[in-house]
């Protein structure tokens, strides 16, 4: 059974990883292995994904507010929208999603699709030329685009690229956040956008796992103290992760993130096909 401390450990990686563009889901795949984790891995990655969304709505509850005031608006839509993909594909592949938690056999290439996501998104917000005194504003077709400007089509690119993160080591926030810069939305209302787009997605992996959750009284054979302490470490950690990217993805490049999920990818691959050391 997963002791406490390791719950604790890797609730502060769910927290720290979930709203930074690296896979939160596979970076916990990859501890669990490295830790020698056996227990059901899509039961405890769902449990710390309850935490990290109340530290969404602790931070995003303005934007929240706004949306509950006036529910007919739209980014109520387009939220719908860009949720739909990723419904569809947890609930005609859900197996294969859990065996794909469970096996980690497609990790390392996800983490480098990940990497190429980060990378091919950033060329395409920025175009053929790169604004001098990163974020200024650029004209013309390069021009970046407001929530206002937002429309259907935006967020159906961004749903199917949700959709696709599914998959652990695809990074889910980095996925939707691609999706937005590669059609050149403004860079704080991405984050936002995809920060906001991870409630239904969580309250929607929360409600398939819940018989797993309670199963016995043991949390889908993790157990129920682990799964509390996860996912307070989580909630905690993840208040100040999502603090913290809503200013680095105004200030900077995300091409740090493509280089860090880029090399953990061969990292990861090497071990798969060479040494062994944790993926036997």
């Amino acid at each position: 059974m997963m002791s406490i401390v390791e719950a604790f450990f890797l609730g502060i990686v769910q927290g720290v990883t979930e709203f930074l563009p690296v896979s939160s889901s596979g970076h916990l795949v990859l501890l669990q292995k490295i830790f020698g984790i056996t227990e059901p891995t899509l039961v405890f990655d769902t449990a710390v994904h309850g935490g990290t969304l109340v530290a969404v709505l602790v931070v995003l509850w303005r934007d929240i507010w706004n949306i509950l005031r006036r529910i007919v608006q739209p980014v109520t839509l387009y939220l719908v929208i860009a949720t739909i993909p990723a419904v569809v594909v947890a609930l005609l592949f859900r197996n294969i999603i859990e065996e794909a938690f469970a096996s980690a056999s497609f990790l390392g290439f996800a983490f480098l699709i990940t990497s190429a996501l980060l990378i091919i998104s950033d060329r395409l917000y920025f175009g053929s030329r790169k604004p001098e005194g990163f974020p200024a504003k650029l004209d013309g077709p390069d021009k970046f685009r407001t929530q206002d400007e937002m429309n259907l089509i935006d967020a159906l690119v961004i749903g199917l690229l949700q959709a696709l993160a599914i998959v652990p080591g695809i990074s889910r926030s980095g996925a939707t956040i691609s999706g937005a810069l590669s059609r050149k939305l403004d860079r704080d209302f991405a984050a936002r956008f995809s920060f906001l787009l991870c409630i239904p997605a969580i309250l929607g992996a929360l409600v398939l796992q819940g018989k797993d959750l309670v199963k016995n009284g043991t949390g889908g054979g993790i157990g129920i103290l682990p799964l509390v302490v996860g996912s307070l470490s989580a909630a905690l950690t993840a208040f100040f992760s999502i603090r913290f990217f809503l200013k680095i993805v105004k200030e900077h490049s995300l091409k740090g993130f493509a280089v860090y999920t880029g090399i953990l990818g061969l990292l990861v691959l090497l071990d798969q096909f060479v040494t062994h050391f944790f993926f036997i």
